[in-house]
């Protein structure tokens, strides 16, 4: 292929429909005569004259054709211009000659075989009995020489092979240190490097990476003297079905993982829990620790009780999050026992509701061709949620309402009677279900009282810091879920309501069982409606000094355990450790630097914007097709609603429906 720079037209005249004609303005034949022509550059808006040949070397910036380099071309139009150039150049050719078939390229080594097998055989390529001719291909042209845009594709195409060979999920790519290390290769010159290999990144890289990072944590760790911290921990189950207990510590300052037990084979009794409890705040410092939040689970608060009794400076505190999905849970799925009687005679009927959605939902999703059929009406899909995760009922009969226009379209077609034959008595109740005002109406109600609960409960899963919000927040809550009830039943308020009884029973008992003199406390040093907390405590507190460092310490304490739920894959990331040959101590120090590598990465502007915003939050594994749609959502955070339109983008430009600012969206 001949060069971008030699192209110009043999004759001096090209043809009005050269590409690159299309980025200036012909103002009319030059008086010099022949192709001449006076034109404008779209660009810079300065005015030549020439042939195409000058018009060409001035947008793409070629030297020695008399004409000065356009200064507004920026790189990437060069190469799209120079492509179209290309293209032109190849059909004008093509239309005269035999096009010849060029082999398949991928790499630098079957181009070097491919050239050495052509020449050993002359007549090896040879079509319709012409000489090959030389391909035209990226080395011919200068500005993609410029750019090595061959090597790019082939490093590009190294990449993605590592990915599929491995099976590493795609959302690797939005890790900065994947970015990171892939930029610093190509810009440093640095001649042989090899990376490391298997031995060097469980061993030695692995030991100066937590040294590096324990370096780095300094600074957070010297604020736990000043401003003290949350020592939060939380149980669960990893893909092994191991149990773990992860510990973090967290103030204002930010967060720091500091360690995931192992509990396999252990019995996890008070005792237990208590000491894994007490050695973690030795570690920490016995004086730096403010609270220990943990679930609500009795062992937990038998556990919490006995680190009070040890430490009575230190609090134990439930965390918040978990005691309002208990709260939704007994309002949801009240069970038929004596002593629950009347909660089950006013809350039966939102338990039915929920388990209608749940049976049209396994209809519609349980069969293939109807699945297909609900997906042709409807961009969004109909989500289950582990009965684990918070608030699972409510965000799926949010989804409900979001699709309800889709069900009913999908329902009235005249494709649902095909699919409908092997369990057509469950196929004319989910139509007669979906085609009822009243049940929508049901959900409208359910959705509408439980949302300041909800609202609630995004508010405080987090690890920011909120102690001092929560008495203040629950009483709102109970507040406005009342309005909505009496609302709904044209309730004035000094009438009375069976149903709100009921709920506001549910509500306070919970927060009866889960306040604590911390709450009260920070409650009440917290200056509201007037400033920052903070700022108002440091500019006015100054006559109270002791009261200042209490206030200053209680309004950087969190109230929830659910950010040790984070999505990381804690341990299940390191496989096995019998496969990849990691001993105790490695496993530990991978998963200190796994874990808080993350949370720094938190910590920065990039995390927030950017090709990088919010990368881990989308999970460490490839999904499989088991359990397609389940939403993890705690395995998230719930206060993480900008996932889905940056992480599934693809997704969000089909969902024009979406509403991107509510989590029951995330689709995981």
């Amino acid at each position: 292929m001949n060069s971008v720079g030699d192209t110009s037209s043999s004759d001096g005249r090209a043809p009005d429909n050269w590409p690159l004609w299309q980025f200036v303005t012909k103002l009319g034949k030059s008086s010099e005569g022949g192709g001449n022509q006076n034109f404008t550059c779209n660009f810079c808006n300065v005015t030549y004259k020439g042939s195409y040949s000058r018009v060409k070397a001035h947008l793409l910036k070629l030297v020695g054709s008399g004409i000065k380099s356009c200064p507004k071309i920026t790189v990437g139009k060069i190469i799209e211009m120079s492509k179209l150039e290309g293209e032109a150049i190849e059909r004008r050719e093509c239309s005269s000659k035999i096009k010849m078939v060029p082999l398949p390229r991928s790499m630098s080594s079957s181009s070097q075989s491919s050239f050495s097998m052509s020449a050993s055989n002359p007549y090896l390529f040879k079509k319709d009995g012409h000489e090959p001719k030389k391909r035209k291909g990226a080395g011919d042209n200068p500005i993609e020489n410029a750019f090595n845009l061959q090597m790019r594709e082939e490093l590009d195409g190294e990449i993605a092979r590592m990915f599929y060979s491995s099976g590493l999920p795609f959302n690797l790519a939005r890790n900065p240190h994947y970015v990171r290390a892939f930029t610093l290769a190509a810009n440093s010159n640095i001649t042989g490097y090899v990376p490391p290999g298997y031995n060097a990144l469980r061993t030695k890289l692995l030991t100066k990476e937590r040294t590096n990072l324990e370096g780095q944590l300094v600074h957070t760790k010297d604020t736990w003297r000043t401003k003290e911290v949350s020592l939060v921990c939380d149980g669960w189950t990893d893909p092994q079905r191991r149990p773990l207990i992860n510990f973090m510590a967290i103030n204002e300052n930010g967060s720091m993982f500091i360690r995931a037990v192992n509990c396999q084979g252990e019995f996890k009794d008070k005792w237990f829990i208590s000491n894994l409890i007490k050695e973690v705040i030795i570690q920490v410092g016995v004086t730096n620790v403010v609270q220990v939040v943990t679930d609500n689970a009795p062992v937990c608060r038998a556990a919490g009780l006995l680190v009070e009794e040890a430490y009575p400076h230190i609090f134990w505190t439930p965390c918040v999050v978990h005691t309002l999905n208990l709260a939704l849970k007994n309002i949801c799925a009240a069970k038929n026992t004596e002593v629950n009687e009347v909660t089950y005679v006013e809350c039966h009927w939102i338990t039915q509701i929920i388990a209608t959605a749940t049976m049209i939902k396994n209809f519609i999703n349980n069969h293939s061709m109807r699945l297909s059929m609900f997906n042709e009406f409807s961009k969004l899909k109909l989500l289950s949620i582990a009965e684990t995760r918070f608030a699972s009922s409510i965000i799926m009969l949010k989804r409900f309402k979001k699709v309800k226009q889709q069900l009913q379209s999908m329902v009235i077609s005249e494709r649902w009677t095909t699919y409908r034959d092997d369990d057509f008595a469950k196929a004319r109740l989910v139509k007669d279900k979906l085609l009822d005002d009243i049940w929508w109406d049901q959900i409208d109600y359910i959705i509408g009282f439980s949302d300041p609960i909800y609202e609630m409960l995004r508010v405080c899963d987090k690890d920011t810091p909120c102690l001092h919000l929560v008495f203040g927040m629950w009483d709102t809550m109970i507040s406005k879920v009342r309005a909505s009830i009496y609302k709904h039943e044209n309730k004035r308020d000094f009438e009375e309501s069976s149903f709100w009884n009921v709920v506001r029973k549910i509500l306070e008992d919970r927060w009866n069982k889960s306040n604590t003199p911390l709450h009260c406390l920070a409650h009440s040093l917290n200056p509201r409606w007037v400033t920052d907390p903070v700022e108002w405590w440091v500019n006015h507190g100054s006559t109270a000094p002791h009261l200042q460092s209490i206030s200053v310490k209680l309004f950087g304490q969190v109230s929830s355990s659910s950010c040790c739920e984070r999505n990381w894959s804690t341990y299940s990331f390191i496989h096995s450790t019998k496969r990849n040959q990691i001993t105790p101590q490695r496993a530990e120090d991978l998963v200190y630097v796994h874990s808080n590598l993350r949370l720094l990465s938190r910590q920065t502007p990039q995390y927030k914007q950017g090709d990088t915003k919010m990368w881990d939050v989308g999970g460490d594994d490839f999904e499989t097709f088991d359990d397609v749609g389940i939403l993890g959502i705690a395995s998230l955070s719930i206060d993480e609603p900008e996932l889905e339109s940056d992480i599934f983008v693809d997704e969000v430009n089909e969902e024009p429906c979406g509403d991107r600012d509510d989590p029951s969206d995330l689709v995981i």
